[in-house]
């Protein structure tokens, strides 16, 4: 019975790493085509990553309904809903690229944002089955399919950028409706109860499990101290990065680079950002979560400097790279950490809670980024990484405080 469980984890870790390829290729596109087309579009310099920021205002509220979906009718369906509307989401932003409309583009890039919430998923998904001992490794599996989005959505900017002339960049978003449409194949053949509706558990079947299996009540949850310090963890490292990645791609051009210069630092900061998913699950299993954790954040540090020491190409690359493998470390770390912290009658709230904080953080992380940008430049986006950093250190030092008084009462 072991061996079938983990023959069918495994099964589905590469069904969601192939899912993970198509649609971790969205917000790549998205991230670096929002704020060239919002410089276009928009009325005002402080509105130019407006749609990037509703993609993950979309993205923060589209998790509590998707935690819904999955939990009624089983991940598969939901991630069939999920790759519907990225299909809508890419076709709805082309055509408020065609009809010079502002709102409508941002309204494609808030519903390709839904999609992303079941995206997200896909690296608790692959842990419903798997065991303990294996979760950190199936994680970082599931997150290299980024490592291929990570050139898929770029080369789809570089090659569909100027497939219609008369509507620059329209191409790309027609493009990432078709990697969404893509993905749903994909997902169908998940199986077990990772794709059937059999994960859920009924009102009565939750009343008849022992005491310690029966779900507690959310806020019991949310108040343990670890729980805290992967919701703070996950929600500074993506928050962090997306603070920054959002505004590269206009500081980039704004400095004299060239679209393509932004395009391909993009590139290179997803596959940072993913290519150490090779090894992260069994640094974690090796030298333990909070020290990868702690990792990350110091590279997130190292990306700030090297950003703020000058404006050659070679320093935004560098800065991109360093930025992304420190999300790698920081936010798988934190996924790990947040699934040691429910029961299994609890996974779909707890997963939605966590996904919720951490991508609401996001969207006005990138909202505030533009305006930041705008107002007081690249270097002031670069200095606000290290006071949020220096907070993770603060609650991690509090929960193993907490911890030890714990153990010694």
């Amino acid at each position: 019975m072991t061996q079938d469980t983990t023959r069918l984890a495994f099964h589905n870790a590469g069904v969601l790493t192939a899912a993970q390829a198509l649609g971790g290729a969205s917000p790549s596109i998205i991230v670096s085509l929002g704020g060239l087309v919002g410089q276009q579009l928009a009325s005002h310099p402080s509105l130019v990553t407006l749609p990037v920021s509703i993609f993950n205002i979309g993205l923060a509220i589209g998790t509590l309904p998707a935690a819904w979906m999955m939990r009624r009718y089983g991940r598969r369906a939901g991630y069939v809903v999920g790759g519907l509307l990225g299909m809508i989401g890419g076709l709805v932003a082309a055509g408020g690229i065609f009809g010079q409309m502002f709102v409508v583009f941002c309204l494609g890039t808030l519903i390709a944002g839904f999609y992303s919430s079941y995206v997200q998923s896909y690296r608790f998904a692959v842990a419903d089955l798997a065991p303990a001992a294996l979760k950190p490794r199936l994680i970082s599996w599931v997150m290299l399919g980024g490592l291929a989005a990570g050139v898929i959505g770029p080369q789809t900017v570089i090659w569909t950028r100027d497939l219609i002339v008369w509507a620059p960049f329209a191409g790309s978003f027609l493009a990432l409706a078709a990697l969404s449409l893509l993905a749903i194949p994909v997902v169908m053949l998940l199986r077990g109860s990772t794709g059937h509706k059999s994960q859920s558990i009924t009102t009565q079947q939750a009343k008849d499990l022992p005491p310690d299996e029966q779900a507690r009540p959310l806020k019991v949850i949310a108040a343990q101290p670890r729980f805290i310090l992967a919701v703070t963890a996950g929600v500074v490292s993506y928050s962090l990065m997306s603070f920054v990645m959002t505004a590269a791609p206009v500081a980039m051009v704004g400095c004299g680079h060239s679209v393509g210069d932004a395009a391909l630092g993009i590139q290179w900061h997803v596959l940072a950002m993913f290519a150490p998913s090779f090894f992260t699950g069994r640094l974690i299993q090796r030298f333990g979560v909070d020290q990868v954790i702690s990792l990350g954040l110091l590279l997130l540090v190292a990306s700030g400097v090297v950003a703020l020491s000058g404006l050659d190409l070679s320093n935004f690359w560098i800065s991109l790279v360093l930025l992304g493998v420190g999300w790698n470390f920081g936010f798988i770390g934190a996924t790990a950490m947040v699934t040691s912290c429910h029961r299994p009658s609890e996974t779909n709230r707890v997963q939605a809670l966590n996904d919720f904080l951490v991508f609401g953080s996001v969207a006005i992380s990138s909202l505030s980024s533009g305006q930041f940008l705008s107002a007081a430049g690249w270097d002031i986006i670069n200095w606000m990484i290290m006071p949020f950093v220096a907070i993770v250190f603060v609650v991690m030092g509090w929960q193993r405080w907490r911890t030890k008084s714990a153990s010694s009462h």
